[in-house]
């Protein structure tokens, strides 16, 4: 039996420190880490990987539930894989565990995760609806929604260009521009004329 851990951030600009060090903690010998993919997709590169290799009896462990997926039907629908798979699952923050042997485990398990993974939908689609709002308001103002486009003349992109040449490191560019790691390279990946 081997207890692998999974943990996840959307953005670029998270890090799974935190989950990482709590999956330790819970005994994981390998922990397998999605940086920047969203929830709502069904395949992510690490979550295949540690997918593709469990096996009857393995253990797997997320720092909370909505880190598996955000999307109600596919969290279910790996949970239901790994109880077909003799897979345990649990989630520490959720206080959540599908081994019928555990304290944690059993029907009311099985109801919790049903309950959570909705309100992560919920969660989901009310921030979905939150944005064409948004998106809806700016337009009956004659703006453009989004962010602003950034083009390679730019004084930011320029700048970033400069203190790269330097030698500073994308996050000491953030700082002095103002901007965060993602945006900085984003920047240097534009052709300055």
């Amino acid at each position: 039996m081997t207890i692998l851990g999974y943990a996840r951030v959307s953005t670029a600009d998270q890090n799974t420190e935190l989950q990482i060090r709590e999956l330790e903690a819970a005994g994981c010998s390998r922990i397998y880490r999605d940086h920047g993919v969203s929830g709502t997709k069904t395949s992510r590169p690490e979550l295949d990987r540690m997918l593709d290799r469990l096996s009857l009896g393995d253990e797997v462990v997320v720092w909370k539930l909505d880190r598996l997926g955000r999307n109600t039907r596919h969290l279910l629908e790996l949970l239901d894989g790994f109880a077909e798979r003799g897979i345990k699952f649990r989630s520490l923050r959720d206080g959540i565990a599908t081994d019928p042997g555990s304290d944690l485990g059993g029907a009311m398990a099985k109801a919790m995760v049903t309950i959570l993974s909705a309100f992560a939908q919920l969660e989901r689609d009310q921030l979905s609806e939150r944005t064409r709002a948004g998106m809806a308001v700016a337009a009956s103002h004659g703006r453009k929604a989004g962010r602003r486009e950034i083009a390679a003349d730019d004084r930011s992109v320029k700048r970033a260009h400069e203190l790269k040449a330097q030698g500073l490191k994308p996050t000491d560019i953030g700082k002095i521009i103002g901007t965060s790691r993602a945006t900085v390279y984003r920047y240097l990946g534009m052709n300055v004329g």
